[in-house]
Formats: C-alpha cells, structure tokens, sequence
C-alpha cells in the first residue's frame, strides 16, 4: 500500500512540476482529480448540480494560483483534497447560515457502505431494515459537527487511511482516531434518537 502511494505521488509529483514549466499541462490535473474531488464535494456537502459546478471550479482555481506554493516533499493527493474540504465545508456553513437546503440524493452504496461500517461496528445493530437506512442514514450525517462528518467520509467512504486524513484535516493521527471514535459514538447516539436501536429488532 505504501509502495503504491509512494509511487501515485511521484506520479502527482511529474505533472506538478510540468505544469509550472508549461500551464498548458494543468488540464492533466483536472482529468486525474476533477472526479474524485467532485465525489468528495457532494458525499460532504451535498450541492446541487449547478453548484457542484461551481465548487469545483473554484477548488481547481485555487489549485491554479497556489500550486507555486505546494511543497513537492508532501503528497499532492492530500493538498488538493484539502482544498476541496475547505471549500466544502465553507459552502456547507453558508448554506446553513441562510437556512439552504441538502436535497441531493446520495447513492445506495454510499448509504450501505456507512450503515455496515459505521452502525454496525461493534455489533451495535446487527439486523436492521435496509429501507429505513437508506432513508435516515444521509440525515443522520448531516446533523453531524463537520469534524466528525468529515472524518467518517474520508474513512469510510473516501477510503483515506489516518496519515491521508491527518494531511487533509491538518491534524495528527492521534487526534483523527479520536475523532473517528468520537463520531461513531455521535452517530449511534442519533441513530437511537431516531428511533432505531436494538428494540426495535
């Protein structure tokens, strides 16, 4: 895995610096990343289309004016997730803020994926209908802190291990375990406020 990384970021590494030679190259970094950062934009904040749109153009702008600045030592893959976090979670405060709405649907895998990895762990629940998740789950989410929504997207649906989340979040390790326990924790706690625990087996 690590050898993977490595090699992923020297990838990253080569069109970084053949895009500060010629910028003409910077359209390798939209096609490698524009994807991924859009799945990433809406499991986090959920926009619109339109929106969606306009996050990521944003997110590859910024990309655009800093990438002087990106120390090429570090893993590109977590800076440029790191910009489209900020950018996210600070789309998601101002809809608050105004009293938006989170309307997008989320794909069943994505809630499926968060109901057995999340729920589940531990054998908090080990039966449960899959119908009442897929209606309840992305909610739940959303009433999260971003902090621990942020963490348990990265892990369980971004699949970033704990360096990789410590990268984005700019936070140690030590601190992201705590916010993965914490947000579990959190999670369950608004799964039974909704109604859904072991008596309901």
């Amino acid at each position: 895995m690590a050898e993977d990384k490595n090699t992923k970021n020297q990838t990253d590494v080569l069109l970084v610096q053949r895009t500060l030679q010629s910028r003409d190259e910077f359209g390798r970094i939209i096609e490698k990343y524009k994807e991924s950062l859009k799945r990433y934009i809406h499991r986090l904040a959920r926009p619109n289309v339109d929106e969606l749109d306009m996050l990521i153009q944003d997110v590859f702008i910024k990309v655009y004016e800093n990438l002087n600045d990106f120390d090429q030592k570090l893993s590109f893959s977590s800076w440029i997730y790191r910009i489209a976090h900020n950018e996210a979670i600070d789309f998601h405060r101002k809809r608050k803020r105004y009293g938006g709405s989170l309307d997008e649907p989320v794909s069943e895998n994505d809630t499926m994926t968060l109901a057995e990895t999340v729920i589940a762990d531990g054998n908090f629940i080990t039966d449960i209908d899959r119908q009442y998740i897929k209606m309840h789950i992305m909610k739940i989410l959303d009433d999260l802190d971003p902090k621990y929504k942020s963490v348990l997207v990265l892990k369980f649906l971004e699949d970033k291990d704990y360096d990789e989340i410590s990268d984005i979040l700019k936070k140690p390790p030590g601190t992201i375990a705590t916010l993965i326990h914490r947000a579990k924790r959190e999670f369950r706690r608004l799964m039974i406020d909704k109604g859904i625990n072991r008596t309901d087996l």
